[in-house]
Order: structure tokens, then C-alpha cells, then sequence
């Protein structure tokens, strides 16, 4: 359980008593409320809410659905066209008391969620009165005793807009004080991804309203559900699969730590890292969710390489170069299948790839790089060079952006890297141990030996390295080029990896 910040809590009760505020009128003046109707759109809405609470119709539509796609919106939206405001804002409260809260503490996010709805279904109702909306759906005035269409999606359009921009506004900002997350990192994407399902459910609220007003009278707005419970399911259906694939992804990486020890939790760190980076650009939301699949799995190819080249403690062979240079392409192969990761299979096959051209397994340039890839790589190489492994300690995070700002140009996007230091000024980094602690202390740094043949462009056989300088016998933090997630000892300036034993892995892996 994960304890809810006072600030928070604080923000919680505030939103209550404004939501209380809200629905006062309707206390204070009972007789100008209409309580049936509004007793009968309270009961259908916690009518909807009720199958979450069914252990096999829970475990299908709140386990892996959004709870803006859980929570009927369209009786909200025809509660705020059909009734005062202050009555609207009631009807959400009995649904979700009734509801189910996955997360603790559940009180708290219960009081929450029911002052969220009843301001949004608030303000919605206020917002169509504005516009005329109880003359327009046929409720009396100027002789109007049918809605008038198409004036009445006026109204009705106001409605579901307010209610949006309600809801877009108190989620973000729960984050902002909840979470700590950056105002524009919590708001980003927010309404744009809210807009479209807002709007379907106004037109399905407007039908319900038209159908409760006719002379058929409140059970034919029950026809509207139906097919909103088939469209719920069927998005069901679709987050079962997506969870299940995120299962799989969970799987590759953890079968790739197991494989490859001594970067444990490094792919996890290099999705956070992407991520950080994409929110700088400013890239849309879903968007950067493929990304951090991207960063977490750019190492999944290392499961087609064999367990000894991984774990070799002396020098590779020109072959073992050669098969470790593989993985971009195994990991390609692998993923290629799962369609949902989209941009980031291509990210997986290059991030190894370098800005003049250097790189593997194409040897692609510039622009030609496709863009998460060169996200990846930055992130990849600064989090091999900040964590601590058990056989040496990281470079400090001044020292690592150094480096990248060293080598953006030439193996790395300047773009990347300035977005990675801007984000690390504003969120910081926490480095952590990527392999279990040695019960002895690491032996001392050995000679470095001779390099093995390479050009002097060559790419580096395990990461994203670039040349550097040559680590010096016992420096703890050598302070050379970046080294990506398979790279493991001191690297010369021709990019080969010099490695006399254990205690010699001098760079990151």
C-alpha cells in the first residue's frame, strides 16, 4: 500500500467541500429538486457500476480497463441534461460508494472519485443551462414540447465539453500534488486523448435524455446501454490483450537479466531515462509509451547470444565480436511479431547505430537513424555509465553528461542529449546496483592488454561506445567515453575492450 501525501489529502478535502458546495442548493430547497428522476439516474448509474464488483466481470472490466472507460459517463451527461444542477452533481455519489477501488487507502480515493464526478457532472449541467438546454430537449418554454434538433447539440455539446474539462483538470492536478510530477508532464496529452470518448459519451447522454422525455418515458433510455456495455466489453477485450503483451515484454526482460547478471535492472533504468527524454521533446503520450517498451527491451536480443560470450572474462575474439554485434538483429527478430510496439522495434535494430555513421548493424547515419533509436542510445549509454555494478562504481551523473555532450555530434543526436541534461536538472537521477554484491571486494584494475586489431572507427563490440581514453590502474570511475549495456572493460582509443579477468572490468557493461 502506498500511503497518500498530506498535501494530497489535503487537495482531496478541498475538492469535497467545493463538491458539497455544489450540491447544497438541492438539500437547502428539497421541493424544487426532482427526486425521482433523479433517484432513478442515481440507482441506473450505480446499476452500471455494480458488475466491477463481480469477481468475473471485475476481473474483466476493472482489471484492465481505464476507469474513465469503467464509469458510465452518458447517465452523468443525461443527468446533467435533464436535471438542476445541484441534482446532478448528486447522481455520480450512490455509483461510487458502490463502486470498486482497486488501490489503497480506498476511502481517500473514494471520497475523491465521488467529488471528481459530482463537479464534472456539476459543471456540465451548469454549462448546458447556458446554452438553453432545457428549452432545447422539450422541457417548457416558448411551446417547445419536443427537442429541438439540431439546436439541442448545442447544448448538449457544452455539456460534454465541461465535463471533459473538468475531469482533464482535477486528474492532472491530483498528479501534480499526489505524484509530484511536473505540470505540464501531468497535463501533456490529457484533454487531446479525453476529447473524442467525452464527446461519444454527450451524444449517448443526449440520447438517453431524448428517450427519457418522450412518451415512452424512462425505460427506453435503458435501449442506450446496451450498446454502450457491448463497446465497453469489446475495449475490454482490447486491454486484456495489450496487458498480456506487457506481460511478455515483463518476461524478455526479466529472462535477459537472468541471462546477462551483471546489467540487472539496467533495461528498466533505460526506459525511465527514454521516457525522460521524450517528455523534454514534447513528444504525444502514446508516443512515449512505445518508447519506454523500446528502451526496455533494446537488449532482448541478447538472449540469442550465447552465455559464455556474455559472461567472458578475458578478451572477445574477432568471432565473439562479431556474434555479440548480433543482438540488434536477434532482438529485431524477436519483437517483430508483437504489433502493438510499433516505432520501437526499429529502435531496438539501431540503437547501436552512430550520428557519423560508425555504428552497427547497418552502419546508418544522421537522419537515417530512426528517432528512438537515437533516443535510446543516449539513454542507454548514461545509464551504463552512472550505475553501479558490483565489480565497479558509477561515474558520477556531472561526469557521464559530460561525456555525452563530448561524443553528441558524432556518435550521439545533440538533440537527445540536451534533452536528457534538461530533464535530469528538473527530475534528477537515482543510480542503483544493476548486479548482486560480491560477498569479497572486487580485485584491483589489471594492466590493460594489448588491444585487439580494430580501426580506428570501429564500433564497439558490446555497446554504444565510442573511443576513449584508456582507464588508469585503480581509478574507481574511469571518466572515458560512454559505454552501452554490453560493454565491460577499459576501452583503448582504437574501440576494442581490453579485459584481464573479473576484477578488471573497468567500464560498464
Amino acid at each position: 500500500m502506498r500511503a497518500i501525501p498530506g498535501a494530497a489529502r489535503a487537495y482531496i478535502l478541498v475538492t469535497a467541500l467545493c463538491a458539497a458546495a455544489c450540491v447544497q442548493p438541492a438539500v437547502r430547497d428539497p421541493g424544487s429538486t426532482p427526486w425521482l428522476a433523479a433517484g432513478l439516474l442515481a440507482g441506473l448509474y450505480a446499476l452500471c457500476e455494480l458488475p466491477a464488483r463481480c469477481r468475473v466481470l471485475g476481473r474483466s472490466l476493472n482489471g484492465s480497463v481505464p476507469v474513465a472507460a469503467r464509469s458510465f459517463f452518458p447517465v452523468l451527461l443525461a443527468a446533467a441534461l435533464l436535471l438542476p444542477p445541484a441534482a446532478a452533481a448528486l447522481v455520480a455519489v450512490p455509483g461510487v460508494l458502490l463502486g470498486r477501488i482497486e488501490q489503497r487507502p480506498r476511502s481517500a480515493r473514494r471520497v475523491w472519485r465521488a467529488a471528481q464526478l459530482a463537479l464534472a457532472t456539476w459543471a456540465a449541467s451548469r454549462a448546458q443551462v447556458l446554452f438553453g438546454g432545457p428549452v432545447a430537449l422539450g422541457g417548457g418554454g416558448y411551446g417547445l414540447t419536443v427537442p429541438d434538433f439540431p439546436y439541442v447539440l448545442l447544448p448538449a455539446g457544452a455539456a460534454a465539453l465541461a465535463f471533459c474539462l473538468v475531469l482533464t483538470a482535477l486528474d492532472g492536478s491530483i498528479l501534480v500534488v499526489a505524484e509530484r510530477m511536473e505540470p505540464r508532464a501531468a497535463w501533456r496529452g490529457l484533454l487531446a486523448s479525453s476529447l473524442a470518448p467525452h464527446a461519444a459519451h454527450g451524444l449517448a447522454g443526449l440520447m438517453m435524455a431524448v428517450l427519457w422525455r418522450s412518451p415512452y418515458g424512462p425505460l427506453s433510455a435503458l435501449l442506450v446501454l446496451l450498446p454502450m456495455y457491448i463497446s465497453c466489453w469489446v475495449f475490454a477485450q482490447y486491454h486484456r490483450e495489450r496487458a498480456a503483451h506487457q506481460a511478455t515484454i515483463r518476461a524478455l526482460v526479466q529472462a535477459v537479466d537472468i541471462k546477462d547478471t551483471y546489467t540487472r535492472g539496467h533495461s528498466e533504468r533505460v526506459g525511465h531515462a527514454s521516457v525522460l527524454i521524450a517528455q523534454e521533446m514534447g513528444m504525444e503520450r502514446e508516443r512515449i509509451e512505445v518508447l519506454r517498451f523500446a528502451g526496455i527491451l533494446h537488449d532482448v536480443g541478447k538472449l540469442g547470444v550465447p552465455t559464455r560470450v556474455l559472461r567472458k572474462d578475458g578478451p572477445l575474439t574477432p568471432e565473439e565480436r562479431r556474434v555479440i554485434e548480433l543482438h540488434p538483429e536477434y532482438g529485431h527478430e524477436m519483437v517483430r511479431g508483437i504489433a502493438f510496439l510499433g516505432e520501437a522495434r526499429g529502435a531496438i535494430l539501431h540503437h547501436h547505430e552512430r550520428l557519423d555513421g560508425s555504428g552497427y548493424p547497418y552502419g546508418l547515419a544522421g537522419d537515417r537513424i530512426p528517432e528512438f533509436a537515437r533516443v535510446v542510445a543516449v539513454a542507454d549509454a548514461f545509464d551504463a555509465m552512472t550505475s553501479t555494478r558490483s565489480y565497479r562504481r558509477g561515474r558520477p551523473v556531472g561526469t557521464a553528461v559530460a561525456e555525452l555532450e563530448r561524443c553528441a555530434g558524432t556518435q550521439f543526436d545533440p538533440a537527445m542529449v540536451r534533452a536528457l541534461v534538461r530533464a535530469l536538472d528538473r527530475h534528477g537521477w537515482r543510480t542503483a546496483v544493476t548486479a548482486d554484491e560480491e560477498t569479497t571486494p572486487p580485485a584491483p584494475p589489471a594492466p590493460a592488454s594489448p588491444p585487439a586489431a580494430a580501426s580506428p572507427s570501429a564500433p564497439g563490440p558490446r555497446g554504444n561506445v565510442p573511443p576513449a581514453r584508456t582507464a588508469q590502474p585503480g581509478a574507481a570511475a574511469p571518466s572515458g567515453a560512454p559505454t552501452g549495456s554490453g560493454a565491460r572493460g577499459p576501452r583503448t582509443a582504437g574501440g576494442a575492450t581490453s579485459r584481464g579477468g573479473r576484477g578488471s572490468r573497468g567500464g560498464p557493461r
